[in-house]
């Protein structure tokens, strides 16, 4: 048996489920530790769209290690399964709005809002959502690079591999090699 078939069969039985989990919580753990640093060593201060992604990241983190430490079967695993595309899928909404306001014509850019802690202050939490995924100025801003993507482009990148492993280890059901010859 290959070692492809070997995995293919552990994870039919639901045998990977678990350190799949974990292994998405901890890296979900290992980039918000990042975004954590770069606001505090390297002094990129987060606009409120970075605040949301690491908000959609940090949901997905704990839906991961939830699931590892569950470990459910059948259905619960299929719960687990919509509700990391579900926090994926909001994640990589966010971090396109980003993307798409990064890539505005400078005369096209909204003009700067009120930091998100006065909006918090002074305005219902809908009406901050609203305002803070319309986007600003300051979300336009491309103050961090590597590889030549931006950190939000990262963060888009991120929740699509973290959304689809999370699918696919706890929905994903691979048939074992001999009933797929029928």
């Amino acid at each position: 048996m290959s070692g492809l078939e070997r995995f293919r069969s552990a994870l039919a039985r639901g045998a990977l489920r678990r350190p799949v989990n974990f292994a998405g919580f901890l890296v979900c753990a290992g980039l918000i530790a990042y975004a954590i640093y770069a606001q505090f060593d390297l002094h990129l201060d987060p606009c409120p769209l970075c605040i949301f992604q690491r908000i959609g990241i940090a949901s997905l983190g704990v839906l991961f290690l939830l699931a590892a430490l569950h470990h459910p079967r059948r259905w619960g695993a299929g719960v687990y399964a919509g509700l990391l595309a579900a926090a994926a899928l909001a994640t990589i909404g966010v971090a396109g709005r980003q993307i798409y306001l990064q890539h505005l014509p400078p005369w096209e850019v909204p003009s700067c809002g009120a930091p998100l802690s006065v909006m918090l202050k002074f305005m219902p939490v809908t009406a901050v959502i609203r305002k803070v995924l319309s986007g600003s100025g300051e979300c336009s801003l491309i103050t961090w690079t590597f590889l030549g993507l931006a950190m939000s482009e990262w963060v888009l990148l991120w929740a699509l591999a973290l959304g689809s492993l999370g699918v696919a280890a706890n929905l994903r059901r691979f048939r074992p090699a001999d009933s797929r010859a029928r």
